[in-house]
């Protein structure tokens, strides 16, 4: 049964205001919790708007990624993967993807997932919410570390002109 959509436009523009202010926020102080902090309200409404099984799946793991990042980031965990993996990149379904931090790898997660909705999904709020999670998910790295962030952009475009030949 669809969800009401009434209140829908005004809810997601309310969510989009708070991930904005969170995104600025962790901008200005450097840090990554006013992200995530500012992005749950996000985040729960996607939970309630989505139906689908695969959909629904993908929102609860949105929220289960980002408790974890949340946790990662208070408790201060830092864990090197490149020393785990013993490289510097690995492969998940035939894409390179750079290895660090492991904070970083719940924005690249939820980057993925926010696609993953935004691909399955037929409404146009729930894909609303899912672009507000993967623009977020962004901000979270810049947050985390601008010089990552930019490795991750100069990577993601070498991997665009790679693909593209």
């Amino acid at each position: 049964m669809p969800k009401p959509t009434e209140h829908a436009p005004l809810i997601c523009t309310i969510c989009t205001i708070l991930a904005l202010i969170g995104i600025v926020l962790g901008f200005v102080f450097h840090n990554p919790l006013f992200v995530i902090f500012f992005l749950i309200p996000t985040v729960g409404y996607e939970i309630y708007r989505t139906e689908g099984a695969s959909t629904k799946f993908s929102s609860i793991a949105i929220a289960v990624v980002l408790l974890g990042e949340l946790l990662l980031i208070i408790f201060h965990v830092n864990y090197d993967l490149i020393k785990f993996f013993g490289t510097e990149q690995e492969y998940v379904a035939g894409y390179s993807v750079p290895l660090g931090d492991i904070k970083v790898v719940g924005p690249f997660l939820l980057a993925i997932l926010s696609i993953i909705l935004f691909i399955r999904t037929y409404g146009v709020y729930t894909k609303w919410l899912a672009a507000i999670v993967f623009v977020s998910s962004f901000a979270i790295v810049y947050a985390l570390d601008p010089n990552i962030f930019s490795q991750m952009i100069k990577f993601g475009i070498r991997q665009i002109l790679y693909r593209s030949y």
